[in-house]
């Protein structure tokens, strides 16, 4: 079932996404958007912000935003297709829908994740209900699964063989160009294309809305042939690193309870989560990442780490600990009995122990010291020097200076050493962090936030602040619902001027769907990009602060027009000369450098062109 994008675009269009919001979240103006308390993670100062003209909301807490459709999928807990239904209902509008496979204009994103939903039903299908999936069945059913878990995660089988798959994608009419790229099938030399997972049980992995984005198959039998897993690999859809298994299943509850635990592995999630426990993501064969631990702050600040208790979990929790203190989570670790994982631990002795053993987590610096002890650490005075060391490291990375200070206290205590001495430490520490803490995030608002020496966008290319400011500028008057600014900005900029990788790929692909559709709307552009991505554009373009509502009167719409498209053209000549000015720096440094007269003759004659076409650029600008 398929409703048209345009039909899509008329349900959108017919309704104000303020009108929207405002039956659920008490909104007051501000400037020219709206405020309030955000309803996604609790907060007492509003960061939840909608735009009217935008069309679009965002919470500068928790990073949920998005269109109509979005808020009402979040807080309905509905699919895209129901909260279109419910716009629809409410405006009179009459839906018809499509079943004749892919709209020319259907986004290469959407594609991708139909054709990983008609794979999943097809393992689904083969799990359930036929002959060969009997093993399959069978070895779930050892596992303890109940059908309707197994239904409730999509688990599957891939039959043996090298054509099943292959056939079930032509019968579909699917394109197997872009099933080999999400990995559903491999391609021979010859040019021959065979089923990549072949009698495995399968794992689908989904997005944190629940859309299928990648598979993870399991090899039956010890003996059977290849690795014990083989994942899909990373895809227009699928990055590893930045999907927690199981998150679409278990986001409500760890908003409810506001707390994740986090565990290792899949049967160990869906295990917990058929015994009722259900606030439980799992990193799935990869060390948790940066980009992970950020996806979780959406809904909690309070994790509990469950991972193996062997040396390669221990190293895991150790390298976690850190990831999450920088994120400012309030993290714990819980220690299963040897030989116990969480699957087995929970089918041994079920929910209420497993429960209490979560209860029992030690906070951070209480699990590093019970793991010194036990590596003998604190029997040699020049070890345990360096085990404090070790201790006292990762309480730089807690944000609160009181919660530092008692954790301060607490080794102090444990070790009978003076406090001053462990704060001389944790000063040493914090200063490391500092000069570690290199700006990486590409969310920077301000000029003096960003290092004064400038950017490093990566080994050959460092940004001035200035420049990077200007080339984000750019970007969002992309964004303004304007087309003039917009074709503005497209006829003078080219893809190879932009020097930040994120702005390059935002630009790229406006610049596509300008030069296709002509017309372009922001709340539609976003929907084009990732999850990061979007966050990033909606904290670009929605205003945190706004002008007054008296000034938003003052300035006029026909004279907003005129200002507007001056500011733009300013932007634009002042991004042109901003790249020459980097030109002429670079040739400054050349010149300071150069030994052979020829040479330095040479680029004094660079630098008077490169000044010749800084200043041309507004000329020229201003001739067209």
């Amino acid at each position: 079932m398929r409703i048209s994008e345009s039909k899509i675009e008329e349900i959108r269009n017919s309704i104000s996404i303020v009108d929207v919001i405002s039956e659920y979240v008490q909104l007051r103006k501000r400037g020219k958007n709206f405020v309030g308390l955000c309803p996604f993670h609790n907060e007492k100062t509003p960061s939840f912000t909608v735009t009217e003209e935008k069309q679009i909301f965002h919470c500068f807490g928790c990073h949920t935003g998005g269109n109509v459709f979005k808020f009402l999928m979040e807080y309905k807990k509905i699919s895209f297709i129901e909260a279109v239904q419910e716009i629809a209902e409410q405006q009179g509008i009459e839906i018809s829908y499509d079943d004749e496979g892919y709209s020319e204009k259907q986004s290469e994103q959407e594609i991708l994740y139909d054709i990983n939903t008609e794979a999943a039903r097809y393992f689904l299908n083969n799990l359930l209900n036929d002959q060969e999936g009997e093993a399959a069945r069978e070895y779930f059913k050892n596992r303890n699964l109940k059908i309707q878990t197994i239904r409730a995660f999509g688990l599957g089988y891939t039959i043996n063989g090298y054509e099943n798959l292959v056939n079930f994608l032509k019968e579909k009419s699917i394109d197997l160009e872009r099933a080999l790229q999400l990995g559903l099938i491999g391609q021979y030399k010859d040019g021959r294309i065979y089923d990549k997972l072949p009698g495995r049980i399968i794992f689908p992995i989904f997005s944190p809305n629940g859309r299928v984005v990648a598979f993870a198959g399991r090899k039956l039998r010890e003996e059977d042939t290849g690795g014990k897993y083989i994942n899909s690999p990373e895809s227009l859809i699928y990055v590893k690193g930045r999907i927690l298994y199981g998150l679409s299943h278990a986001k409500d509850d760890i908003r409810k309870l506001d707390k994740a635990i986090i565990v290792e592995g899949y049967m160990d999630l869906i295990s917990l989560y058929q015994a009722g426990i259900k606030n439980v993501v799992a990193v799935s064969g990869t060390a948790l990442t940066d980009d992970q631990a950020q996806l979780l702050s959406r809904y909690t600040r309070n994790v509990v780490l469950l991972f193996d208790a062997d040396a390669a979990g221990i190293k895991a929790s150790m390298r976690s600990i850190e990831i999450l203190l920088k994120r400012n989570f309030d993290v714990k670790i819980s220690t299963l009995p040897k030989d116990e994982d969480p699957d087995s631990y929970v089918n041994k002795f079920g929910r209420e122990a497993f429960e209490e053993i979560i209860k029992r987590a030690e906070n951070f610096l209480e699990y590093q010291t019970s793991y010194y002890e036990s590596q003998e650490m604190f029997d040699d005075p020049t070890k345990m020097a360096e085990a404090i060391r070790e201790l006292v490291k990762p309480i730089a990375l807690v944000d609160d200076e009181l919660k530092r200070s008692l954790l301060i206290r607490n080794i102090s205590r444990k070790f009978n050493l003076r406090e001053k001495l462990l704060e001389s430490e944790l000063s040493k520490a914090l200063e490391f962090q500092k000069k570690q803490n290199r700006i990486q995030s590409q969310r920077i608002f301000k000029n003096e936030e960003i290092p004064k020496e400038g950017l490093i966008v990566n080994e050959r290319v460092k940004i001035p602040p200035h420049l990077y400011n200007t080339e984000r500028e750019l970007i969002r008057l992309l964004f303004e619902n304007d087309e003039m600014i917009i074709a503005l900005v497209i006829d003078n900029i080219q893809a190879e001027d932009i020097l930040v990788d994120i702005h390059k790929i935002i630009f790229e692909k406006v610049y596509f769907e300008y030069e296709n559709l002509g017309s372009l709307n922001s709340a539609d552009l976003m929907n084009l990009f990732d999850d990061e991505t979007q966050i990033y554009l909606r904290e670009l373009t929605i205003e945190k602060y706004s002008l007054s509502e008296n000034w938003e009167d003052f300035y006029m719409s026909e004279n907003k027009a005129i200002i507007n498209k001056k500011y733009a053209a300013d932007i634009i000549i002042k991004y042109k000369q901003s790249h020459f000015d980097m030109l002429i720096a670079a040739n400054v440094k050349a010149q300071e450098n150069a030994e052979a007269e020829e040479r330095l003759i040479e680029l004094m004659r660079e630098r008077q062109e490169l000044e010749k076409l800084k200043k041309a650029v507004r000329e020229e600008f201003e001739k067209n």
